[in-house]
């Protein structure tokens, strides 16, 4: 009679890490990204260098914990770098059209991955370093931030969140960055941050008058500070969830 077990050891399929992210170098502006916490949550960013004057960088935040989200975290990387280095590597390529093919291999991959649905709010851009162009998608993610000469205007949402639904599609406009001009992308985290006393959110509404006022240092020290007034609005509360930003800043000379 045949042994209903088996004598080898079942198959183990190691648990994929995304690659650590080394932000590029950029001509006139500066990028970089912080978070705080334990790396309990879905929290992603990545940027790579996709043509001689373009840069993609984006941030999700897939549902469920770090340790059900990794291999989804690195399937979705894979996609960003390898299809966004197709899609925007030519000179002649329509930034739009790009973006939105981008968003929704991701999405299908994310999909596939997770063998169902997973939603992931994400915020993707590809800069132009030539004319400080800023392209991008937000599918239900936290909106962005710009800080310009006019004040500080919303990026919100241009689609649905990634990982719902297979044949999605999502808008990709363009704005311009001027001169001196901070782009920072917070994560729900932050913005859903409580204070020890009165169970207040810190908001989105907070981190827009902050940001209006900070320092008009590099991309690092923005998400510092800006890492720094949530905690100090927080009071020593224990972090309900990972807390990540990043930010954009293009020089003002």
């Amino acid at each position: 009679m045949r042994s209903l077990f088996s004598s080898q050891a079942p198959e183990i399929v190691p648990t994929v890490e995304p690659v650590p992210t080394i932000f590029p170098k950029i001509e006139g502006a500066d990028i970089a990204a912080v978070f705080a916490g334990k790396r309990v949550a879905g929290d992603f960013y990545d940027s790579v260098r996709v043509s001689p004057e373009r840069v993609l960088f984006g941030m999700l935040d897939v549902a469920g914990v770090r340790e059900d989200t990794r291999n989804i975290l690195s399937a979705a990387q894979e996609i960003f770098r390898k299809v966004g280095c197709e899609l925007f590597s030519r000179t002649d390529v329509n930034e739009s059209d790009a973006m939105s093919d981008l968003c929704l291999r991701i999405n299908r991959g994310l999909i596939d991955a997770a063998a169902g649905v997973r939603s992931c709010p994400a915020f993707i851009a590809c800069y132009h370093e030539k004319f400080g162009t800023l392209c991008y998608s937000n599918g239900g993610h936290t909106p962005g931030l710009v800080r310009d000469s006019t004040g500080v205007t919303q990026l919100p949402s241009t689609g649905l969140p990634l990982g719902l639904f297979s044949h999605t599609t999502c808008e990709a406009p363009t704005i311009g960055l001027e001169k001196g001009a901070s782009l920072l992308l917070v994560s729900r985290g932050l913005v859903e941050c409580e204070a020890r006393r009165g169970k207040t959110e810190f908001g989105l509404e907070r981190i827009a008058d902050f940001l209006k006022s900070a320092p008009h240092d590099g991309a690092r020290d923005l998400c510092v500070s800006t890492l720094d007034a949530v905690a100090r609005f927080a009071a020593g509360a224990p972090l309900c969830d990972d807390r990540t930003a990043l930010a954009l800043v293009r020089s003002a000379s």
